[in-house]
């Protein structure tokens, strides 16, 4: 698989998408709630491939929500099978992964992309690039969890996102209480500061 320039990967939130409506996006994955209605941000944008999949971001059982499942991160690492496939072909790609704030499934979402685009590298490079593209991303775990399973790293991108974690906190404390407060006390006390 090839590698893709990290300026022509972006992960955003829902009201941040009109923000990208000019910069020629190819591909879209799109990971919102099972009841959200279409976008119409989309409306502006120029012609490209989109998935959307749905799930609540929760990492525990809850009544009435979908949780991420490893069929839904299958179809993930699918998209980004083929997006990369395209790129290897010397095709323009420009991808954009969005969820609800850009900050939990969407990088989940774009973390499963890095892994299977650079494999070679440490999984602790691969959080440095996800951290260039969204220095807000905060994977959920559950999502994280399947990539592992499902791209065989033996439970290192696990490991690593734990790490993450603590450099997230390091860098804006306040992200635990908010992460706690919604149902999320699990990753917050997973998390290893940094050295």
């Amino acid at each position: 698989m090839t590698s893709i320039a990290l300026a022509d990967l972006t992960i955003c939130g829902v009201e941040e998408l009109p923000e990208h409506a000019g910069r020629a996006v190819t591909h879209v994955l799109t990971v919102i709630d099972p009841d959200w209605p279409e976008i119409p941000a989309f409306d502006s944008f120029d012609e490209h491939h989109r998935l959307t999949l749905r799930c609540h971001d929760v990492i525990d059982p809850l009544p009435g929500r979908t949780p991420p499942s490893p069929e839904l991160v299958g179809e993930v690492l699918d998209f980004g099978r083929d997006v990369a496939q395209q790129a290897a072909s010397g095709d323009p790609v420009r991808l954009l992964i969005h969820c609800h704030m850009g900050v939990s499934r969407s990088s989940a979402a774009m973390l499963s992309f890095l892994a299977q685009v650079h494999r070679e590298e440490p999984v602790h490079v691969l959080y440095d690039r996800l951290r260039t593209i969204r220095p807000q991303a905060w994977p959920n775990s559950v999502m994280v969890g399947f990539i592992d399973e499902q791209l065989d790293f033996g439970g290192a991108l696990v490991e690593g996102l734990r790490t993450h974690y603590g450099h997230r906190l390091r860098a804006h404390p306040r992200t635990g209480e908010w992460m706690m407060a919604n149902g999320r006390t699990r990753e917050v006390e997973m998390a290893i500061m940094p050295d």
